[in-house]
């Protein structure tokens, strides 16, 4: 049987906070993946119990009737309590903070019953080719130099080591209605392990090292520590982080919610590697197989996204090393990899500008917070703001890794980026460049992204609204066609449809909440995308999504049909902040689609119940969960309701525009995104990558050949004066190489317009 991972709707994740590099995730009331020794290292499919005896036998995962408990929503040390017809199984599970264990303490209650723990290894990122045995009174498992011991206190009485689908213990109990076999060895394959407890409680201990002596060395050493004094070391490091937080929140139940959710911010974070902050520890549907990848990985957008959570609880340190690690991770031209590993392996190559910008704004959150810093941080903006200046405003894709073109949620980051980044710039000259810049993409925002006269504004009544993303101006712009990428490649036109992209122009300060074409947009959205669900409003991607379960609920395999995103109602929630309204509705829907242990998935259910496949209205799906963006997403809008703005507002950009697109005294063309009018009386720029030659014409007449000059940050350009365009009314121009040789097939035209 081909390997598989667990379901990625998880009931909850510990970690240590010590030396520790192990994380174990929890579903269905059981182990599920656990990482080790970095967040983007899953080494076991999962570690499940049967209980059996009196010839019976149940496995406590498929009964799923359990209750999960923690001391308190900032201590992550779950209880979790099966209950059956016949018995009650206590599990307490408890990562040793000073080594790579996962600790298990259990208690079986019921008549003549045994306790039988299940583990499937998949190590090395991978359930092929790996090898089990049983050894004494331990359970072993290794695949290349990576391996795990499962030991117990008391001992295991006995063991058994098989191939899953053929020999594994499951299949044990299947046929044969007991554990009757032992086989001692499974060899290079996609194995699991059993073994029978011989006392009704104990605890069990699963290491991980290399080698599997290191791995047997530290399950050992743990179980002779002992349970209760590592209990009580791990108890001691999450109260004193607890202690150091500044949840946004007094009602009880919104502040025990807050709490959960910065804990989970912090556990994401890696040890091996630290400011490495994955997106969620889980990969979605669990349908993946080898693929090494799923959301473990470090993706800069919802890395910068925790660390403004972490930043609204009060936890300064946790977003400076943040910065440190995405400083070591920047590519010398100033990007970062779409996504990577936490060791910065890159794994995707697209490229997505927002990716780059929202680094930038969490630097300049941090310095507007007065907090010192360093020279690597100072080196990081500049390089980051000098990709954004050469490869914007266009973006190869769209925050959903989907398509290319004008995302108002991108232009809003870039914009806001370049206005932060200004103060960082070695010269004036190149502070002065960026901020111009700035207000030409910022004036030009409309031109791309805002769709006027269409089906769906004249269906609302509406003069226009702002799109998902516009195709790049070269394939018709917001009348372009964009690929639905989850449907089959499926195109519709760019103005056909929307998303809460839109609201990052008022988060980030670029319009103002009350703005007509705001409105506008927010009545097409909330009538195109909203969905009311049990606990309140939520939102889809954009109309036409296709990421998330097929009609009759099974897993999104390619294609499907985009569900409710609860990151969005927070989004959603912030811009009713910021128009005035209750923000209230958003958080408690928020709130109420979390998962039954309080983990915000990627996204909940909105269809009929289907409990065959374990799908209710406005519960999880089996998307990834938890989601660490969407438990940002809910203590920055906890902020945001106690502070009256959001976190990511910089006083520099809300400064410089008020809400209101500017007036540029420049504007810059360059190829990707062409004009083709200019009010008279602005200055022009023609810029480009590369340096070149400008042959212009103005109404006709000649001009002297004008070599570009660089503008700083890698561009160059050729800047045109109102004064020294003698009132032409046309300005035609090519652009040469070095070698003489014209750029552009035909001239370039610019009719210069009175206003």
């Amino acid at each position: 049987m081909g390997p598989t991972w667990s379901s990625s709707a998880k009931d909850f994740v510990v970690t240590a906070l010590g030396p520790s590099r192990l994380w174990a995730t929890l579903g269905h009331g059981i182990v599920n993946e656990v990482y080790w020794p970095a967040t983007g290292m899953p080494q076991i499919r999962d570690l499940g119990f049967i209980v059996a005896g009196g010839g019976r036998w149940t496995e406590v995962k498929r009964q799923a009737r359990y209750a999960l408990s923690t001391p308190a929503p900032w201590l992550p040390l779950p209880t979790v309590v099966h209950q059956g017809d016949e018995y009650r199984l206590t599990l307490e599970y408890l990562p040793d903070p000073t080594r790579d264990v996962l600790l298990i303490s259990y208690r079986l209650e019921g008549e003549g019953l045994r306790l039988y723990p299940l583990l499937a290894p998949h190590l090395s990122r991978s359930g092929t080719n790996n090898t089990a045995w049983v050894d004494g009174h331990d359970l072993h498992a290794q695949r290349q130099d990576r391996a795990l011991c499962l030991s117990s206190y008391p001992p295991f009485r006995r063991g058994s080591a098989g191939f899953v689908g053929a020999s594994d213990g499951w299949q044990d109990f299947a046929h044969n209605g007991a554990m009757t076999w032992d086989f001692a060895r499974a060899e290079d394959g996609n194995v699991a392990l059993m073994g029978e407890l011989d006392e009704p409680s104990g605890v069990l201990a699963l290491a991980f090292a290399l080698g599997s002596s290191g791995a047997s060395t530290l399950a050992r050493s743990s179980l002779a520590e002992g349970y209760t004094h590592i209990r009580d070391r791990f108890i001691e490091q999450w109260t004193g982080w607890s202690e150091r937080l500044r949840l946004p929140a007094s009602d009880p139940a919104l502040a025990s919610a807050a709490g959960l959710s910065a804990v989970v911010l912090r556990g994401h974070e890696d040890r091996t590697y630290p400011g490495a902050i994955v997106a969620s520890l889980s990969i979605p549907w669990g349908t993946r197989g080898n693929d090494p990848g799923g959301y473990h990985l470090v993706w800069t957008r919802d890395l910068v996204e925790a660390a403004l959570g972490l930043f609204v609880a009060g936890g300064i340190e946790d977003c400076k090393r943040v910065l440190a690690y995405l400083a070591a991770r920047q590519e010398p031209d100033g990007h970062w990899a779409q996504n990577f590993f936490p060791d910065g392996q890159g794994y995707w190559r697209g490229m997505q500008i927002d990716e780059v910008a929202l680094p930038i704004l969490l630097a300049a959150r941090l310095r507007q917070a007065g907090e010192h810093e360093t020279a690597a941080t100072r080196e990081m903006v500049r390089r980051a703001a000098g990709y954004v200046v050469r490869s914007g405003p266009l973006t190869e894709q769209d925050r959903w890794e989907e398509n290319a073109g004008a995302s108002p949620f991108t232009l809003a980051c870039e914009i806001a980026a370049l206005v932060g980044a200004s103060p960082y710039l070695d010269s004036a000259a190149e502070r002065d460049y960026v901020l111009a810049l700035a207000d030409c993409w910022n004036e030009r925002i409309e031109e791309w992204t805002y769709a006027r006269g269409t089906p769906l504004s004249r269906r609302f009544g509406v003069d226009g609204y702002y799109v998902r993303i516009a195709a790049p101006p070269s394939a018709g712009g917001i009348d372009g066609e964009i690929a639905v990428r989850n449907r089959g490649g499926l195109t519709v036109r760019a103005h056909e449809m929307v998303g809460l992209e839109f609201s990052y122009l008022v988060r980030l300060g670029l319009r103002d909440p009350q703005d007509e074409r705001i409105r506008n947009t927010l009545t097409v959205v909330d009538g195109t995308i909203r969905h009311e669900t049990p606990s309140g409003p939520g939102y889809y991607r954009y109309n036409g999504d296709g990421y998330g379960e097929h009609a009759d609920g099974s897993p999104f395999d390619g294609e499907g049909i985009g569900r409710i995103w609860p990151l969005l109602t927070g989004e959603r929630g912030h811009l009713a902040l910021l128009q005035g309204e209750d923000p209230q509705p958003y958080l408690r829907a928020m709130n109420g689609m979390r998962g039954k242990c309080g983990l915000i998935p990627e996204q909940v259910w909105d269809g009929d119940a289907l409990p065959d496949r374990g799908l209710f209205p406005g519960a999880p799906t089996g998307s990834a969960m938890p989601l660490v963006w969407a438990h940002a997403e809910l203590l920055k809008l906890l902020a945001a309701c106690s502070d009256g703005r959001p976190v990511e507002l910089l006083d520099v950009v809300r400064d410089r525009y008020a809400g209101r697109a500017p007036k540029a005294a420049t504007w810059y063309w360059r190829e990707e995104v062409p004009f083709a009018t200019l009010d008279r009386g602005r200055a022009l720029v023609i810029e480009d990558r590369r340096p070149f030659v400008l042959r212009p014409t103005y109404d006709g007449r000649a001009q002297a050949d004008r070599p570009a000059t660089p503008l700083g940050l890698g561009m160059f350009g050729v800047r045109l004066d109102p004064d020294g365009l003698g009132g032409a009314s046309e300005i035609r121009f090519r652009r040469m190489g070095a070698d003489g040789q014209p750029w552009d097939e035909r001239d370039q035209v610019i009719t210069v317009r009175d206003v």
